[in-house]
């Protein structure tokens, strides 16, 4: 099958899959979007008040709504949450879903009429999916925070940087989106695997600490057994070590080593016009920064695009450092059509890719509100129940 192909417009892997997301900011939508993208129907419910705007949390720029990747291919309801008719909508909503998708702290939901018992009241085999960055409970359960704070208490963030220098952020990848929207997808469809078996929902906690600490595990275990150290920088795996680091190039740029198996090291060294019998002394840490200067000077004497195409078909795990502009254009991310064009934004394609049930091309997002009397009434709402939901203005 040719990428074309598995990229073509398609019913994915999760058609059929009737997803209500409430409406939230990171994780949820996050993982909201990947159930999109593999074919699932997500109808998010955004805030009356939001009608009319463009998203500016983190998302859309130049005043464009499609930049706001996390919601593309989700349809928008504007339902109000806090009138009684707008509860009774949604609830009437979760009835006819499978999956239920809400961000808040610990309660909201619940004083709003819209929690799991509530919920799963009306639809027992309901997957209730919630994501949080401290949890359901705990002493922080009620505490405001965001990515880095997680990542901060997990003990990770200390581990990431340079010797001697402060920790370093690495977007909010780890905790909105790999420890917390990942997640929570993964624990959705966990659940839901169960639940065709048992026919029962259940409630899903994914806190974004547990993600992050589950991503360190292999981290946890090295330090319990005396082989990580707490000195940023000086590990196998933290840039410490010369065949598993980044270095700059003559015009700027930079390029990323790594060369960990020792036969990947050898031809490492062959590029770079170094001695073969430095091989001996790979996993001698006493030699790492020694080797690490040599490393930063053979590389600082070609640019970018020499080293490239010296390392152009060598096995040595050594790649060139691309901008986000760049990345856009590589060769083999463009052969893969690993980005789209959605309604003319360069997107992520949807992943992973499968053989037989191949994801459809995702839309673009869309403004709140877009689709709430159409989407109301694809999810069997009568049009006198759409009428009068709108005159109490219950909905928008």
């Amino acid at each position: 099958m040719t990428v074309e192909q598995s990229l073509r417009p398609a019913a994915g892997p999760l058609a059929g899959l009737r997803v209500v997301e409430l409406a939230g900011l990171g994780p949820g939508p996050w993982c909201a979007m990947m159930l999109s993208d593999l074919g699932a129907e997500v109808l998010r419910i955004d805030r009356p008040a939001d009608v009319g705007r463009l998203r500016t949390d983190l998302g859309a720029a130049n005043g464009r709504e499609p930049a706001f990747v996390n919601n593309r291919g989700q349809r928008s309801a504007a339902i109000d949450l806090k009138h009684p008719d707008g509860v009774a909508a949604v609830l009437a909503l979760v009835e006819r879903a499978d999956v239920l998708l809400e961000g808040n702290r610990p309660g909201v939901v619940e004083r709003l009429g819209v929690g799991p018992d509530e919920c799963l009241g009306r639809n027992p085999r309901l997957v209730y999916g919630r994501a949080t960055g401290w949890g359901q409970e705990g002493p922080l359960a009620q505490t405001a925070g965001h990515d880095l704070n997680y990542l901060a208490l997990t003990g990770l963030l200390a581990a990431i940087g340079t010797t001697g220098g402060e920790p370093v952020i690495p977007l909010n990848l780890l905790g909105d989106y790999a420890g917390g929207g990942l997640l929570l997808a993964m624990g959705v469809m966990s659940a839901l695997f169960e639940s065709r078996i048992s026919g029962r929902g259940q409630v899903v906690d994914a806190a974004m600490v547990d993600g992050i600490a589950l991503l360190g595990g292999v981290f946890y275990g090295q330090r319990q057994a005396g082989m990580f150290s707490l000195d940023r920088g000086t590990n196998a795996l933290d840039g410490g070590a010369p065949f598993y680091h980044v270095y700059e190039t003559s015009d700027g740029g930079f390029m990323a080593v790594g060369a960990i198996e020792a036969k990947f090291y050898t031809e490492l060294l062959d590029v770079l016009g170094l001695p073969a019998n430095l091989a001996a002394t790979q996993w001698n840490r006493d030699d790492w920064p020694s080797t690490r200067e040599v490393f930063g000077t053979v590389f600082r004497g070609a640019t970018r695009a020499d080293w490239e195409r010296r390392f152009d078909g060598r096995e040595a795990c050594t790649t060139p450092v691309l901008d986000l502009d760049e990345a856009l254009k590589n060769d083999h991310l463009t052969a893969r059509s690993t980005f789209l064009p959605v309604d003319d934004v360069l997107q992520p394609a949807p992943a992973p890719r499968f053989s037989r049930t191949p994801a459809p091309i995702p839309a673009a997002s869309v403004p709140p509100g877009t689709d709430t009397s159409a989407a109301l009434r694809d999810w069997g709402f009568d049009a006198d129940t759409i009428a009068a939901l709108q005159r109490a203005e219950a909905i928008r």
